[in-house]
C-alpha cells in the first residue's frame, strides 16, 4: 500500500479483490486484450496507448488496459500515465472511473509524488467528491499552493463557500489564483458583498491582479447595478493594459449595458480585438433589457455573419427583442436558427419561442411550441397562461390551468396572475373569487398586490365600484401603484369622478409624478364634461413639468417596423394612407358606424371632434398594413396606450371590409378584430 495515504486508501482497498476477480471473467476485459493485442502489434509504448484511448474518451478501456499489461512497462513514465488517465476521468467527469484508476494505484504499490496527488485531488473535486478530495488534502505530507487552490476551487465549486474561505484563510501562501478562486465562488454564489470586501482586500494587499480578477468583480458590478465601482476597474483595466482581454471586455460591456448605459457597452464591444459567444450575447442582451430591440435585432445578424454559433442565452435575449418590437417575421426567422442549432427542444429557448409568438399575437404557434417541448417545466406552463389570458382566450386560459394541475405541476403566484387575468378580460366575477380564494387555501401563496390588482380589474371593469373599494380597504398589505391604477381605470370606464379623485389621490402619494395618472384623471373631468377641472390637471402637469407621452403604434412589413403618431404625415406613403382612411371612413359609415365622439376630451365642435377620430396612430399603421401587404395577410399593430373606443369599434368594422384578421397589442391587452367582431368582446 502506498505510504501517507492513510484511511482514505484503506477504504478503497476494500474493493481491490473484487475488482480484480471481475477484470479476469469480464466480457469486457476480452474486448480490452484484443485492443491490447492490436496495440502491441503496432508497437506503440503504453504511454501512447493510454494517450491514444483517452484522446477518444475511452477512459475506461484505457484503464483496463493497466490490467493486462505487465507494470513493469511502464518505466519511468509511471506518474506521466497515471496523470494522463486521471486527466481523462476529468475531463469524462468519471467519478467510478477515478476511484478505480485509484484503488489500481493502491494495489501496485506505486507511491505518488506531490504533483500526482495533486492531479488525483483535482479528480476527486472536479468529479464533485469534495468529502474524498478532502480526505486526501488532509493526508498529503507535502501541500504546494496549488493543491490549497485545488481544494478550494473544488469547495467553491460546488457551493461550499463557508468552507472554501476557512481553508483560504488559513493559507500559509497565497497567490492570485487564490483571490480570484474565492472572488468567483462568491460572485457566482450571489454574495456581493463578500466579493467586492475580498477584492479591496486584494488591492490593498498589492496582490497581482490579472483578467481572471476584473472579470469576476465586474460580474458583481453588473448584477449590482454598481456603476461607480464599474468606472473604477476600468481605469485599473486600461492602466493595467487588459483591455483587449475577451474576459474582460466581455464582462465591462455587460456592467455598462446593465447599468443603463448602451453607448458605453458598445463602444467597449467595438473597440474589441477579438469577441466570442459571451461578447456577443452580452451585447444583444444589454440591447433588449433597455429596450433597444432593433438594435438587438441588428447584432444578432452581424453575429450570425460571422459565423459565432447563439447558444440558449443569445437566443432568449433576441427572440425577447423579437417579442417587444413586436416582429413576428423576424421571430420565426430566429425560430429557424433555433432548429437549426438544436435548441428547439431546449426549455429556456422553448419558453422565449412561446412568449414571442404569444406577445406577437400568434397565439396558435404559441400553443404548437408548446404542444412539441417533450418537457414542460412550470415556467413553460406560466407562459402558455399568460399567453391565453394576455390574448383574450379566457376559455382556453382556464381549460390549460386544469389540465395542468391534472399534470401534477404545481401553480405559483405568476400563474394566477395569468388566471386572475383571464378571468378580468372576460368578465368571470364568480370563477375570478373562487380562483383568488384557492391560492392560500389550496395552494399556501399569499396573494400580492398584482393580485389584487387583477380582482380590483375584475369587479372594477363589471362596475362594481364599491366593492373594488372595499377590496383595496380590506388587504392586508399597502396597495400599491398597480392597485391604484386598476381603480381609476375602472373609475374612468364607469365616470365615477369621486372614487376616481380618491384613486388618483393614492396614486399621486406613490408617483406624484407619472403623467398616466394625471391624464386618467382629466380624461375622467373632461368625459363628464367638466373642462374647468380637466384644465386644471393639465395646468398643473405643465407646472411639474409632466409631459404626456404621445400615443405611438408599430406595424412590421417586410422586416422593417414602421411608426406612426397621431394624424402623423412623417411617412412617405402618407398619401396613399390617408387615401385608404378616407375610402374605409365612408364605407364604414355605409356599413353602418357612427364615429363615437365621448372618446375626444377637448372642449371643440362636433365636427372638429370627427376629424380627430379619424386619423389615430393605430389606425394609420392599420392603412399602411393594409396597402403594404397582400390580401388576406393578417395584419399586427402595437400600440403603446390603451386603445380608444372610437378606434375599436372602427376597427371591427374595418376587419369586415377587408376581410382580414387584424391583431392590436395595447398596452393592457390583445384584441383580435374578425368579421366585425373583437376576441375581447367588447369587454376591455
Amino acid at each position: 500500500m502506498c505510504p501517507n495515504l492513510g484511511d482514505f486508501d484503506r477504504m478503497l482497498r476494500i474493493s481491490v479483490r473484487s475488482l480484480a476477480s471481475l477484470e479476469c471473467v469480464s466480457s469486457e476485459n476480452c474486448n480490452i486484450a484484443t485492443l491490447t493485442d492490436s496495440l502491441f502489434q503496432q508497437k506503440p509504448d503504453i504511454r501512447t496507448r493510454v494517450d491514444i484511448l483517452c484522446k477518444e474518451g475511452k477512459v475506461k478501456e484505457a484503464i483496463s488496459l493497466l490490467h493486462v499489461v505487465d507494470s513493469s512497462h511502464f518505466g519511468t513514465d509511471s506518474s506521466n500515465i497515471y496523470d494522463r488517465l486521471f486527466q481523462g476521468c476529468i475531463v469524462k467527469k468519471s467519478l467510478a472511473d477515478g476511484k478505480r484508476l485509484h484503488v489500481h494505484i493502491i494495489k501496485t504499490g506505486f507511491s505518488p509524488g506531490v504533483i500526482l496527488r495533486n492531479r488525483m485531488l483535482d479528480m476527486y473535486a472536479k468529479c464533485g467528491s469534495v468529502e474524498n478530495a478532502r480526505q486526501m488534502f488532509d493526508k498529503m505530507p507535502v501541500r504546494f499552493v496549488s493543491s490549497w487552490n485545488t481544494m478550494i476551487t473544488g469547495y467553491a465549486k460546488w457551493g461550499k463557500l463557508k468552507d472554501a474561505r476557512e481553508l483560504f484563510d488559513k493559507m500559509p501562501e497565497r497567490d492570485s489564483i487564490s483571490w480570484n478562486v474565492m472572488i468567483a465562488g462568491y460572485a457566482g454564489d450571489g454574495e456581493w458583498g463578500q466579493a467586492q470586501k475580498l477584492f479591496g482586500q486584494m488591492h490593498s494587499e498589492n496582490i497581482e491582479m490579472n483578467e481572471f480578477t476584473f472579470g469576476s468583480v465586474l460580474s458583481v458590478c453588473a448584477n449590482t447595478r454598481d456603476l461607480m465601482l464599474g468606472n473604477q476597474i476600468h481605469v485599473h483595466v486600461i492602466k493595467t493594459e487588459l483591455q483587449s482581454s475577451v474576459i474582460v471586455g466581455s464582462a465591462l460591456l455587460d456592467t455598462y449595458a446593465k447599468s443603463g448605459c448602451t453607448e458605453d457597452a458598445r463602444h467597449v464591444f467595438d473597440k474589441m480585438p477579438e469577441r466570442n459567444l459571451v461578447s456577443w450575447t452580452a451585447m444583444i442582451s444589454g440591447y433588449a433589457q433597455n429596450g433597444y430591440s432593433e438594435e438587438a435585432l441588428n447584432v444578432f445578424c452581424q453575429m450570425l455573419g460571422v459565423e459565432v454559433k447563439p447558444n440558449e442565452f443569445t437566443f432568449a435575449s433576441v427572440l425577447n427583442s423579437c417579442a417587444t418590437l413586436p416582429a413576428p417575421e423576424a421571430g420565426k426567422q430566429v425560430h429557424v436558427h433555433v432548429i437549426r442549432n438544436g435548441f428547439e427542444f431546449n426549455i429556456f429557448v422553448g419558453s422565449a419561442l412561446l412568449d414571442m409568438y404569444a406577445k406577437c399575437g400568434s397565439i396558435k404557434r404559441a400553443r404548437l411550441v408548446f404542444d412539441q417541448m417533450p418537457m414542460r417545466d412550470d415556467v413553460l406552463w406560466n407562459a402558455m397562461i399568460v399567453g391565453y389570458a394576455q390574448n383574450g382566450d379566457g376559455e382556453e386560459t382556464l381549460r390549460l390551468f386544469k389540465q395542468m394541475l391534472q399534470e401534477g405541476v404545481k401553480p405559483d403566484h405568476i400563474t394566477f396572475i395569468g388566471v386572475l387575468s383571464a378571468c378580468s378580460h372576460t368578465g368571470l366575477i364568480e370563477e375570478g373569487y373562487s380562483y383568488f380564494d384557492s391560492m392560500s387555501r389550496d395552494y399556501c401563496i399569499t396573494p400580492r398586490a398584482d393580485h389584487y390588482a387583477c380582482m380590483i380589474d375584475l369587479v372594477g371593469r363589471a362596475g362594481l365600484l364599491d366593492l373594488a373599494e372595499d377590496l383595496i380597504n380590506k388587504m392586508p398589505i399597502e396597495p400599491d401603484a398597480i392597485v391604484w391604477s386598476a381603480l381609476l381605470g375602472a373609475c374612468r370606464i364607469h365616470g365615477n369622478i369621486e372614487l376616481g379623485k380618491r384613486a388618483a389621490e393614492g396614486l399621486f402619494k406613490l408617483e406624484p409624478l407619472n403623467v398616466v395618472t394625471h391624464i386618467l384623471l382629466s380624461n375622467i373631468y373632461a368625459a363628464a364634461g367638466r373642462w374647468d377641472e380637466a384644465a386644471k390637471i393639465r395646468k398643473s402637469m405643465k407646472e411639474r413639468g409632466v409631459k404626456k407621452k404621445p400615443g405611438c403604434s408599430w406595424i412590421e412589413v417586410k422586416g422593417r417596423v414602421h411608426a406612426f403618431v397621431v394624424e402623423d404625415r412623417s411617412h412617405p406613403k402618407t398619401e396613399e394612407i390617408y387615401f385608404t382612411l378616407d375610402r374605409l371612413a365612408a364605407q364604414m359609415k355605409d356599413a353602418g358606424y357612427v364615429p363615437d365622439t365621448n372618446f375626444v376630451l377637448h372642449d371643440v365642435e362636433e365636427e372638429q371632434k370627427e376629424h380627430m377620430l379619424c386619423y389615430h396612430s393605430e389606425k394609420l399603421a392599420l392603412a399602411f398594413g393594409i396597402i403594404s401587404t397582400p390580401p388576406e395577410t393578417t395584419i399586427r399593430i402595437v400600440k403603446n396606450l390603451r386603445v380608444c373606443g372610437d378606434c375599436h369599434a372602427a376597427i371591427k368594422f374595418i376587419s369586415k371590409i377587408v376581410k382580414r384578421e387584424i391583431i392590436i397589442r395595447d398596452a393592457s391587452r390583445f384584441h383580435h378584430f374578425k368579421d366585425c367582431h373583437c376576441s375581447c368582446r367588447d369587454y376591455w
